[in-house]
């Protein structure tokens, strides 16, 4: 791999800024002067649009600005990448965040797209899910598989843990999810029905299906909610937002609230995020980590808004604790922590309550089979 100094940061054919190493630690970035004119700030609390040389106070995420660290891979994407790597005898200690980013190219999560002397490309590649499956569970043990590269180009830059690939449907963009070897055989039938009670319950998701499997019970796909009609939407996480490590596990619904209202000024984004509250505590969805909640910039009303909700499934927890707290209680948290969220946040008390028990009853009511078992 070349020594990469310094990478284009583009939106949509737009120059953004401009990524460089700094002191071989942190990646400093400056905005592009026309993107200071008729752009936005891609991270409002850390990148306000302002014309200086942004330097990380931390190098906690790769020495990376938290946006720009979404862009990177998960656990799976990295092991792709990492496994790619090594096939071609590149130390992954010599590795830089610049470096990754390159790889990532112009396939990552949402509109931002990196730029380099060298670009990626992505070959055509036939696909038989079935075949993939097996072969994803072959990486994921660490073992030898002939479908490295068919991975490399269709989920390099994917997050997450869980084995997954990009499919294109149809001129729509897609991501199908594979079970690990450990997954009960309906896992993905488990994920599709709580994609339909979440929407049931108010909840904006994107469109999903499942895909019929000889192995299992089905793959669940759903489509991608950075892109529309071929056009790519600028997304950051709350992880990003607040400037910390993925692993660390600090985040709460309070403060995600407060970050919520801060960002979007609108209590109907308030509402959003309580529904999905409500939803992930009834249903037991405990990996409501820091990265499973996103904003989109909606470049046209110039403001931010919740995503859909994504990642939603019944998780097991060893500990019994949940990734994100309801006011400090991660174990076994109802309406009591939902309720006063609700209240200390400014949403109508009654309302909240009217929400809650629709909520627990339609969880209890089409999942129910999945949160007593």
């Amino acid at each position: 791999m070349d020594n990469i100094k310094h990478l284009l940061v583009k939106h949509d054919s737009r120059k953004v800024g401009t990524l460089a190493l700094y002191q071989d630690k942190s990646v400093a970035f400056e905005y592009d002067k026309q993107w200071l004119v008729d752009g936005f700030s891609i991270s409002p609390f850390s990148l306000p649009l302002e014309r200086k040389v942004f330097i990380p106070d931390s190098t906690a995420i790769g020495g990376l600005y938290g946006v720009f660290s979404d862009s990177l891979p998960g656990i799976w994407g990295r092991l792709i990448v990492d496994r790619t790597l090594l096939q071609q005898q590149v130390n992954l200690q010599n590795v830089t965040s610049l470096q990754r980013l390159a790889l990532v190219a112009d396939g990552g999560m949402g509109a931002l797209e990196y730029e380099s002397n060298d670009s990626v490309t992505t070959p055509q590649v036939s696909i038989d899910l079935d075949e993939l499956a097996l072969a994803s569970m072959d990486l994921l043990e660490k073992k030898p598989s002939d479908k490295l590269a068919d991975f490399f180009a269709l989920s390099r830059t994917s997050g997450g843990a869980g084995a997954k690939i990009f499919v294109n449907l149809n001129d729509e963009d897609w991501i199908v999810k594979f079970p690990h070897s450990y997954d009960p055989a309906n896992s993905g039938q488990r994920e599709y029905d709580y994609a339909i009670c979440a929407k049931k319950c108010g909840i904006i998701m994107s469109e999903v299906r499942l895909f019929a499997s000889a192995l299992c019970d089905g793959y669940f796909i759903t489509k991608r909610f950075d892109r529309e009609n071929g056009v790519k939407k600028h997304v950051i996480s709350a992880n990003a937002l607040l400037e910390v490590p993925g692993n660390k596990t600090v985040l709460d619904y309070d403060t995600l609230m407060k970050l919520t209202f801060k960002l979007t000024k609108d209590y109907s984004e308030i509402e959003k995020l309580y529904r999905l509250m409500c939803f992930n505590v009834f249903s037991k969805n405990r990996d409501d980590h820091s990265r499973n909640f996103s904003f989109i910039y909606n470049e046209q009303d110039v403001k931010w808004e919740l995503s859909p909700a994504y990642d939603l499934t019944y998780s097991y927890a060893t500990t019994g604790e949940r990734a994100t707290a309801l006011l400090g209680n991660r174990q076994n948290p109802g309406e009591k922590e939902l309720l006063e969220i609700a209240k200390r946040i400014g949403f109508n008390s009654k309302k909240a309550k009217i929400i809650a028990d629709d909520i627990k009853d339609c969880v209890h009511e089409m999942l129910v089979n999945y949160i007593e078992n």
